[in-house]
């Protein structure tokens, strides 16, 4: 069983992150708890109760108190096996932590912390609406392997408006002399509802594939020569810190979604809770869940999804997921160089992982 947690709490909304969180207001953070391990109860009925990973994310996980936190996972654990768990990762943003606090992560059971460092330098970072500096980053990243924290990650994201390529370069050489287990490399998108966007569309930032590209390679080159591994388009890791809850999303495992907004996919069937906490409350209270859009996964949806996401991976794709038009295009693909075969797989090369969308939508 693989789980998924949102808490969708901020101290401040980034002007830039399009998923559903909100500040505290008057949220009972005590009854948001007893909710999620109520919800989880609902799942373990239909389902089992074994965990093979477990990620919470949001929002952010890591402004939940300690007597929350203690709360929270001793009731997980009356309700899942943790016992042979593979990962248990929790979402953290720096300078929301101590020491002590990161012994308490370490005591609960976790095993990977996500740091969502963005960027190393602070006039970035202004940009971001990022509460943190660069110098708490630092501290941060030290607190976590201070302690021993098994697998640190951090979150980075480039071609931020007006971030200048040599404060990227500074970014990934600073997280590269940090040693964390696994660095996230994540070109920003302009999503829907978010500041951003409408800063864009107004023409106060502008966006460039040229310039995205060059960042991107930036990246690879960097993290590559250091010893990380480039085994999915936006992530990095050393050999064996690859994020096995991630991978269990691209190889389409089955997973379930627990909090507002989250999202799960089971027996053949996505849903996707109300993304609203107080109702969210509510209906966890009188059903024992809270979906609130539900699809079904049918073998076409399922075949074109395995191909948009096993092709970002360096695992790559098998032809098997390919119908007849899509099988002609892997010639066409290799003679321009941008993948290769081994047997019956396919996997990007050169100039490949930098195109995957419209390789993507090529192979469909």
């Amino acid at each position: 069983m693989h789980l998924y947690y949102h808490i969708p709490f901020c101290h401040r909304i980034c002007p830039y992150c399009s998923f559903y969180k909100h500040t505290l207001g008057s949220t009972d953070l005590t009854e948001f708890v007893d909710a999620l391990i109520k919800e989880t109860a609902y799942y373990v009925d239909k389902t089992d109760n074994k965990v093979s990973t477990l990620y919470m994310g949001g929002g952010t996980p890591s402004m939940l108190s300690p007597k929350l936190l203690e709360r929270l996972f001793k009731g997980l654990h009356q309700v899942l096996d943790l016992s042979e768990a593979q990962e248990i990762c929790f979402e953290a943003n720096p300078a929301t932590f101590t020491a002590t606090k990161v012994q308490l992560f370490k005591d609960l059971g976790i095993s990977r912390v996500s740091l969502g460092i963005q960027s190393f330098s602070d006039r970035v970072l202004k940009i971001l609406g990022r509460e943190h500096t660069r110098t708490q980053a630092i501290e941060s990243v030290e607190i976590l392997q201070a302690v021993g924290i098994p697998q640190v990650n951090i979150d980075l994201m480039f071609a931020v408006p007006g971030q200048p390529f040599s404060e990227w370069e500074d970014t990934l050489r600073t997280a590269i002399s940090l040693n964390p287990h696994h660095i996230s490399s994540y070109n920003l998108t302009y999503e829907e509802d978010t500041e951003f966007i409408e800063k864009l569309t107004r023409g106060e930032f502008q966006e460039s594939e040229e310039n995205n590209a060059d960042y991107f390679r930036l990246s690879h080159d960097l993290l590559t020569s250091a010893g990380f591994i480039h085994y999915e388009t936006s992530n990095y890791s050393k050999p064996g810190f690859a994020s096995r809850h991630n991978m269990s999303y691209w190889k389409g495992k089955d997973y379930i979604g627990i909090g507002p907004s989250a999202v799960g996919t089971l027996h053949g069937q996505r849903y996707r809770n109300i993304p609203d906490t107080a109702k969210y409350l509510q209906m966890i209270q009188s059903l024992g869940h809270a979906k609130h859009e539900i699809e079904t996964i049918d073998a076409e949806a399922y075949r074109l999804e395995r191909i948009a996401l096993l092709l970002r991976t360096q695992e790559g794709l098998d032809k098997k997921w390919l119908n007849e038009e899509g099988l002609q295009q892997v010639e066409l693909l290799q003679n321009e160089g941008l993948i290769k075969i081994t047997g019956e797989n396919i996997q990007l090369i050169n100039e490949g992982p930098l195109l995957v969308d419209p390789i993507v939508e090529r192979l469909i």
